[in-house]
Formats: C-alpha cells, structure tokens, sequence
C-alpha cells in the first residue's frame, strides 16, 4: 500500500506531496504525523532552501480532515486504535508541524494547488508563504456547515491575510470560491492552467533557492514574529535580523559577485 505522503529532496528543494488521491488527499491521522516528519526534517536540513507542498492527481489539492478518522479522533467519537491516533493526540508537534500553525519554520513554503483545497487544506496553504493555483482549483472554509470550526490557524490568519469581511463570509457561510476570485483577494499569487501549476512553482523556488539562504529566512521569521506587534516592536526584530545578516560572509559575497559580474556562492552564513 502506497505511503500516504511522499517527500523528496532535489538539490535544495524539498518535495512534499499529500499522496491519497482517491480520497482527495483528505487528512488522516497517519499522513497528518507523515507530514509533521517532513516538515520537521524540511526544517533541520541545511541543506534544503525552499519547499514545495501540493496534492497527488489533478482533483484535489487537499479535501481537509478525513471526516471517517481524523474528525471523529478530534472530537471524542473515535479512540485511538494505532501509534499514528496516539501521536495525534499526545505530541503536540504533529498539529503544530502538519497545519504550518505555532511552528517555528522560517524557511518558505511554495503551495501548489491542483484541485480543491477545502478546510484543513485551505488551512495548511495558509501557512504557505507563496501559492500557486490551476484554474479550476476552488477554496473554501465549509467546518461550520459540520459544526466544527477551522481550528488550524484559519480564524487567526484568514482576517490578515484578506480583507476583514470577506475572510469572515468564508469562514461564516462555508462556501467556496474559484481560483480567480481567491486572486482578486489576495489569497493566492498566481492562477495558472493545471499543467503548469507545478512548473510554475519549482521556477519560483529556483530563484528563491539563489538568493541567499540567510537573508530569505531572517526575511520570513521578521515578517512572521513581527505580526500584531506595534512598529517599534517590530523593528527591535528587524535590527536584529540586520546585524545578524550583515555580519554573515554570504552578505560580503553577495556585493563582491555582482561586481566581479559572477553568480555568487551563498552558504547560508
């Protein structure tokens, strides 16, 4: 039986791919745990510089919580039969890795959606740093019309990530939208036909992957530690991040190769 996520590595970009495609790559509490280790590794690997999540086939980038395992384990209504259950709820690094929410990753994530990407699918893309969707891709937060909530981040970032009202008549109503009207809003960067949904997004993270490595993360973590914060606070992060870059041999190597017109040699400090 086929693993229900893959993750590769090529060069400096990690692969990672929710791989239950006849259940539209629906979350169980094995892919969840599966896709918390490859964030984590993603995340201690030096050698990796960006990341790509997306969904097996062309349907579904991800359904959300598997309503038949993952939901019932949450709510009380299953209990845990199998290591994969017991982490779930006992290690509370699973969630945290697994939905991109309270987890200390400054590295980015590039999402690229083929499909639908509904509830804790919509969740874990916010966390995602850029996205990339196909034309017929369509986002939406349906919990409350199963009396749940999004509990993974949505009712947090969703309203700073798009406008106010439009964030809380997703999250309120349940329904979705296309693709293009999740451009418009600012919820996605890119709307591209299917087949170049995944070209698309490994051109984005070969340029990212050039920059230097440093100053892409140091970029990230100001951005996200310095979120609700007032400006000043925000900028005692920022100082620190600038003397920490500036004082990094990738920030004399960088200036050097653009005068001696050469592509530079980045390590990562």
């Amino acid at each position: 039986m086929e693993t229900p996520l893959l993750y590769e590595k090529q060069e400096s970009v990690a692969y990672i791919t929710l791989n239950r495609p006849e259940r539209r790559n629906a979350l169980t509490p094995e892919l969840v745990c599966r896709l918390a280790d490859a964030i984590q590794d993603y995340a201690t690997d030096d050698n990796l510089r960006v990341a790509i999540i997306t969904g097996a086939g062309d349907k579904a980038f991800c359904a959300g919580g598997d309503l038949g395992t993952m939901i019932p384990l949450l709510t009380g209504a299953r209990s845990a039969q199998d290591e994969w259950d017991r982490r779930v709820l006992n290690d509370p690094v699973v969630m945290a890795a697994s939905s991109l929410r309270d987890y200390p990753l400054y590295k980015p994530v590039i999402a690229a959606i083929n499909g639908s990407c509904l509830a804790g699918g919509a969740e874990l893309v916010l966390g995602t740093d850029i996205r990339i969707a196909a034309e017929h891709a369509t986002f939406g937060f349906p919990e409350a019309k199963r009396a749940v909530i999004p509990f993974a981040g949505s009712m947090v970032r969703l309203p700073r990530q798009i406008a106010f009202a439009k964030a809380m008549e997703m999250m309120l109503i349940g329904d979705p939208i296309g693709a293009e009207e999740a451009y418009r809003i600012g919820l996605v960067n890119h709307v591209v036909p299917a087949a170049e949904v995944l070209p698309k997004a490994q051109a984005i993270a070969r340029r990212i992957a050039e920059n230097g490595p440093l100053a892409v993360q140091r970029i990230k973590e100001t951005v996200v530690r310095g979120s609700g914060l007032t400006l000043q606070e925000g900028y005692v992060i920022e100082d620190e991040s600038r003397r920490v870059v500036l004082a990094s041999q990738d920030a004399k190597e960088g200036p050097r190769a653009f005068i001696e017109k050469r592509p530079p040699r980045y390590f990562g400090r």
